[in-house]
């Protein structure tokens, strides 16, 4: 960690000087805060996170560096990183290296400021907001001018990034044992966990990059299809959409998770839209309308899908409804088509970081693909 002064500028004007982290430089994104205790190598290389500067809520960041086993893509993928007090010391059997030096190799940006815990709560009340890192030479410019700076950088609404992070080549995951069933899984920022969860259980898993057509999927003649993960606006990936709505067409089964999820909902017809300030952690408990059951389950999305809770709703696929709810705030967390093999949620059942609440999603969607097969058989 550096002593030079660095400044996290925020777009309404907001200040918190802290000093420098990881690389020196400058970094744009948009402000989030995950509040994970655990997990932050898996949060750090989560694609979702692309595009936006992460602040942590725990305190301590770093305690067990960095190792080749944990992250879920092949690099980092946050633009830029928060954190109140970095590690002194690297503590773990399993460590290969310090998280700072890690940042620093891979050019991100990153600030150590006392007031964390203002940031949280300043993002709460105003909102996810635009924001800025600079340090070394870059945090020397007027703030003024910084402020001017942040508030002329991207948006997140409106951005189509799924494409940037998603797979360039097609490529498979293997089952782990004996093979029971071929899943397409399109790429919109595919976290590394998912398709190992799937062939766990015997899935031979075609990653496929996220602007693969129905044609391409289906190619492949799956037994189920599963859409993952992923940054930035759905309302932008219209293609993504125009592909599951072929797949459904073709009646194929159907999983989805966070953005899949708003890609389905979008897909069905649905609205989608921006969350205050999102849901990034491992603690938000969703409840399952149908049986009452609640998880702890992990999260790191920014948008939602707007749908009816007094029960079904029309779509061009036959009667759908809403399965999960968030029981922070009603945030709509599952949906189902009730005539069709297709439902998604908008957490994360691989649980990586997070609770293993949710994993047995993974055996439903198995149970979809086998009572398809049953299906066309008779």
């Amino acid at each position: 960690m550096s002593a030079d002064t660095a400044l996290l500028v925020l777009e309404d004007g907001r200040v918190f000087r802290g000093a420098g982290y990881g690389a020196e430089g400058e970094t744009f994104g948009e402000m989030v805060f995950n509040t994970g205790m655990t997990g932050y190598q898996e949060t750090l290389t989560d694609p979702s996170y692309a595009r936006q500067i992460v602040a942590m809520t725990s305190p301590h960041i770093g305690n067990t560096g960095v190792n080749a086993d944990d992250p879920e893509s092949r690099r980092i993928q946050v633009a830029g990183y928060v954190v109140r007090e970095p590690a002194r010391v690297a503590s773990s059997w399993r460590a290969t290296g310090s998280l700072g030096s890690a940042l620093r190799e891979q050019g991100v940006v990153g600030i150590a400021i006392p007031g964390t815990r203002a940031l949280t709560r300043h993002l709460r009340d105003r909102g996810a907001m635009r924001a800025g890192i600079f340090s070394g030479a870059a945090a020397a410019a007027p703030e003024a001018e910084l402020v001017e700076r942040v508030k002329a950088s991207p948006s997140m609404e409106g951005a189509d990034l799924a494409r940037d992070v998603s797979t360039d080549e097609p490529y498979v995951v293997p089952a782990i044992g004996e093979k029971r069933f071929t899943v397409a899984a399109v790429d919109l920022g595919i976290k590394s966990m998912t398709p190992h969860r799937m062939a766990e259980r015997g899935c031979e898993v075609h990653v496929l990059p996220a602007t693969s057509t129905a044609a391409d999927i289906l190619r492949l003649d799956p037994d189920g299809v599963f859409f993952s993960n992923g940054p930035g606006d759905p309302a932008a990936a219209t293609y993504a959409v125009d592909a599951l709505r072929g797949v459904l067409d073709a009646g194929k089964p159907f999983f989805g998770i966070c953005f899949g999820n708003q890609i389905f909902g979008r897909a069905l017809g649905l609205g989608t839209y921006k969350l205050r300030f999102g849901h990034r952690g491992i603690n938000q408990p969703v409840q399952d309308r149908g049986t009452g059951k609640v998880d702890v389950s992990a999260h790191n999305h920014g948008f939602a899908v707007e749908a009816p809770l007094d029960g079904p709703f029309d779509t061009p696929y036959g009667p759908g409804e809403v399965t999960h709810v968030n029981l922070n705030d009603g945030c709509i967390e599952g949906l189902r088509l009730i005539d069709r093999p297709a439902f998604s949620v908008q957490y994360h059942p691989e649980a990586a970081a997070g609770p293993h609440d949710a994993s047995g999603l993974f055996d439903r969607f198995c149970e979809l693909m086998q009572g398809s097969r049953k299906e066309g058989a008779e």
